[in-house]
């Protein structure tokens, strides 16, 4: 494999699809990233209208067949990040593995050094937003 690099990346206060697209771009190149604080990523938007969004896409579909509809914020993201991976050719599959989110920071990270993207920063919106953990209880996450 290519670079075996490890990045620690925080998503606390970071715009989700922009950390995602950011993200899924190094893991093609070979880095390997391990993202913590999944909650802490924000989406833009009313905070009810997003909500009302996901709420009505857990109707699509049904228990037998896709799509499957995550709860947890780290599943989310990582969903999030999967959809800009080319994930049904091997390369895209093989970045797709070389990722690893977290809820928290787990206790094998609390030492590591920590990076952010200052592309995805929260302090380029202007408008409203919500945060994935905000997301996740209110469609249904049992903390």
């Amino acid at each position: 494999m290519g670079g075996q690099e490890k990045t620690v990346i925080d998503a606390e206060g970071l715009i989700l699809g922009r950390m995602a697209s950011i993200v899924a771009k190094r893991l093609l190149e070979g880095e390997r990233i391990e993202i913590v604080n999944a909650e802490g990523a924000v989406v833009s938007g009313k905070r009810l209208q997003v909500i009302k969004e996901r709420k009505e896409f857990l109707e699509v579909g049904g228990r037998d067949r896709g799509p499957i509809h995550y709860r947890k914020p780290n599943a989310i993201v990582r969903r999030t990040i999967r959809g800009m991976l080319p994930r049904r050719k091997t390369r895209g599959r093989d970045a797709f593995r070389r990722l690893r989110v977290y809820i928290g920071v787990p206790s094998e990270l609390e030492e590591a050094q920590r990076e952010s993207i200052s592309d995805a920063d929260v302090e380029r919106l202007r408008g409203r937003y919500i945060t994935v953990g905000e997301i996740a209880k209110n469609i249904g996450w049992k903390v």
